[in-house]
């Protein structure tokens, strides 16, 4: 079982930067590919970047590419998500996600995550 706590949301203006953390319980998390989605009103949840087990491994979304970077700590059980650059549009719910330690590769699909945040919103104001 791995448990998921978001932190680091909150308002920010166009253009600002926010860094957002998400620490694991569990002894697993090195085995453990991470994703990070964004949910808005009225939309479905959205893959935003994954990263693997090593950390070396990294996929973004179109939309977030350039701007944001997702990294990871097995040291610490975190992981986190830089955001640089932040529009309007990237008002949303934050959720971080685990797949199970058996899965390997990064995927954009969250069906394919087994654990997942309470999540932590992020508004950015034009």
């Amino acid at each position: 079982q791995v448990q998921l706590v978001e932190s680091g949301g909150g308002l920010v203006q166009a253009g600002g930067s926010l860094r957002l953390s998400c620490a694991a319980s569990g002894r697993t998390f090195r085995s453990t590919t991470m994703g990070w989605f964004r949910q808005a009103p009225g939309k479905e949840r959205e893959f935003v970047g994954g990263i693997s087990k090593n950390g070396a491994g990294k996929l973004y979304a179109e939309s977030v590419k350039g701007r944001f970077t997702i990294s990871k700590s097995n040291a610490k059980n975190t992981v986190y998500l830089q955001m640089n650059s932040l529009k309007p549009e990237d008002t949303a719910v934050y959720y971080c996600a685990a797949e199970d330690p058996v899965k390997y590769d990064i995927s954009a699909d969250p069906g394919n995550y087994d654990y997942w945040g309470q999540g932590t919103q992020v508004t950015v104001s034009s």
